[in-house]
């Protein structure tokens, strides 16, 4: 166990297993928040969820190698894992898992978890191999804690949906909750990421929270051509000076797939780029209810 002054840190496997297991053999509920560290006010909505809904908190901070394609920030990411515990701290946790990359990885991997389909559609177009990645590192994450309900923030809605079609397909022990984007009071979504934003560019990234709102409101004004929401939503990223936009889709919210007429349970998301940062993010919309 590493030392700290805040919460218990364990760095081994066996330590996890025995301390979820420990906590399960007393009847108690134990719940997971895998993250990558450099926590922000989302992450900790995420164990304050998890504090409220079971007995024993499990916060893994890992900085996953393999969901991170060629020319992306894997050195760079930030990390700080006294922070992290304070946060963790904060918000009621009740263990830290901070394993360094030979315990998650003790030798190359040759083995993935790949959901095929979901993965190559929106953020897969432009990032090969990083869902692979993410799902590869979760699974053997559910399979170290053991049964438990897993905590997921919904501004990755395409990692929930994938992470909750690959716990239901492989009958993984484990209860997969999403949970609200927290935003800044300007719309941004919380980031870890945002931190790459400089002073001048932190203005403009609000603009993909204005598109989505460009989006949900083509939808409530009876529009149901999803090129036409798109485009609408297209058109407010592209008026931003400095910002690359990669994409602004309108897809089912269970299948990820493009309707080709607009109906029941929608999802907006979009993605962009300004200066370092890459940054996503999504909304939901109801036709049923407009």
């Amino acid at each position: 166990m590493i030392a700290s002054t805040t919460i218990p840190v364990v760095s081994r496997v066996s330590d996890l297993r025995v301390a979820a297991d420990t906590a399960r053999s007393q009847g108690k509920r134990v719940g997971l928040v895998p993250t990558m560290g450099y926590l922000h006010e989302g992450h900790k909505s995420l164990v304050a969820c998890s504090v409220a809904q079971n007995d024993l908190t499990v916060v893994s901070v890992f900085v996953n190698p393999l969901q991170f394609v060629e020319g992306e920030d894997y050195g760079a990411y930030p990390r700080d894992l006294e922070r992290d515990c304070r946060i963790c701290a904060e918000a009621g946790a009740g263990l830290v898992f901070a394993p360094p990359t030979e315990e998650v990885y003790p030798q190359t991997p040759v083995t993935a978890v790949v959901v095929r389909g979901l993965n190559a559609v929106l953020e897969g177009r432009f990032r090969p191999t990083h869902f692979d990645g993410v799902t590869t590192v979760v699974a053997k994450l559910f399979a170290m804690v053991g049964p438990a309900r897993a905590y997921f923030g919904e501004k990755d809605y395409q990692q929930l949906a994938i992470i909750r079609t690959m716990a239901a397909d492989l009958s993984l022990p484990m209860e997969v909750v999403g949970c609200p984007t927290l935003r800044e009071p300007d719309g941004l979504a919380m980031s870890s990421r945002n931190i790459y934003l400089t002073t001048e560019q932190r203005p403009a990234a609000t603009v993909l929270w204005r598109s989505l709102q460009a989006g949900h409101e083509a939808v409530k004004g009876g529009s149901r051509d999803p090129s036409e929401v798109e485009a609408a939503m297209a058109e407010v990223l592209a008026a931003e000076a400095g910002v690359s936009v990669d994409y602004a889709a309108v897809v089912d919210a269970a299948t990820l797939e493009r309707p080709e007429v607009l109906a029941g349970e929608l999802r907006l998301l979009v993605a962009a780029r300004l200066g370092r940062a890459r940054l996503i993010d999504n909304i939901g919309v109801d036709c049923g209810w407009l």
